[in-house]
């Protein structure tokens, strides 16, 4: 949906703003030379309602060169500033809620046109840690959500619920790093639940950026669902060039490349940033409200993301 958005947009804007530049350049000194020329064929002063009837544009142009800049500005900041995305799930919790309605930064990894999505401008590259916004790669009309595990080059190792990254090492390096375990902090269980059994909340410290993570200790591993990769084990991943390993913060409850591969770089459609807004949607079983009204705003939950 938001490709088709993107390509509507970008027809509306194009279409308007050809009639604007007409209206400007050729379409309203028409209509003031047809004026004046009107006023010199007449011994009285024209009214006020024949002068309009001369030099008011018609409803189509009229209302073209009105829309057209504010057509135009949403175009440039939505393909190349900021987008608006809603959280649909809780797979980046206790990160992202659902309901939670983030900006994405589309600049930071470099600017790309709104149809085809292809870079014109470098900017940076996706960093760990990064909360990054992507076309699913299985089905590129899905906006995906996750955080970025491994850059390309990486090894990455997922194992009994911990987490291990061996940095990328070029052939011509002294010495490579070996695999490091990340660092996970219990910091409570039962604040958020699965609907099945309570969740344990850690603190995980990536190499160049800490956040929140949730696992369900009663989840069993599920490696016979993983990616396969030609030559690893079947829980660990080697990134390709070009390429990116993302995983929810919800561990047990995400749908991320454990399971389906990598992201390519071309899919990348930029980082959240920051909260803007965030509905409560939590009702008791006697309420009558339908399910998508929301119940509250959580104001705690405006500000940047980590």
């Amino acid at each position: 949906m938001a490709v088709y958005f993107s390509i509507f947009l970008v027809i509306v804007t194009l279409v308007t703003g050809i009639v604007w530049v007409a209206d400007k350049f050729y379409l309203a000194p028409q209509r003031r030379l047809k004026l004046a020329t009107a006023q010199s064929q007449c011994d009285d002063t024209l009214s006020e309602e024949a002068i309009a009837s001369i030099t008011e544009p018609s409803a189509i142009v009229d209302t073209s060169v009105q829309i057209f800049p504010v057509i135009a500005f949403v175009l440039v900041l939505r393909s190349f500033l900021y987008e608006p995305f809603q959280i649909p799930s809780g797979s980046m919790m206790p990160t992202l809620l659902d309901g939670d309605f983030i900006l994405v930064n589309k600049y930071t990894y470099g600017l790309r046109d709104p149809v085809a999505r292809q870079k014109f401008f470098e900017v940076s590259e996706p960093e760990r840690g990064d909360v990054m916004v992507f076309k699913y790669p299985v089905d590129p009309q899905i906006d995906f959500i996750k955080r970025v595990i491994g850059l390309p080059g990486d090894r990455i190792i997922y194992r009994n619920k911990q987490l291990y990254i061996k940095p990328a090492c070029s052939e011509t390096a002294s010495e490579c790093p070996e695999f490091e375990p990340v660092v996970q902090n219990f910091q409570a269980k039962g604040e958020y639940d699965d609907g099945i059994s309570d969740l344990s909340r850690y603190s995980s410290q990536m190499p160049e950026k800490t956040h929140e993570i949730l696992v369900d200790g009663q989840t069993l591993p599920r490696k016979a669902n993983y990616f396969k990769q030609a030559g690893t084990a079947a829980d660990e991943f080697v990134v390709p060039e070009g390429q990116y390993f993302v995983m929810g913060d919800n561990r047990d409850n995400s749908l991320d490349s454990r399971f389906w591969g990598f992201v390519p770089e071309e899919n990348i459609v930029g980082e959240a940033v920051a909260i803007w807004m965030s509905f409560d949607f939590e009702r008791g079983p006697d309420s009558f409200l339908p399910s998508w009204i929301p119940t509250g705003v959580r104001f705690e939950r405006l500000g940047g993301i980590n």
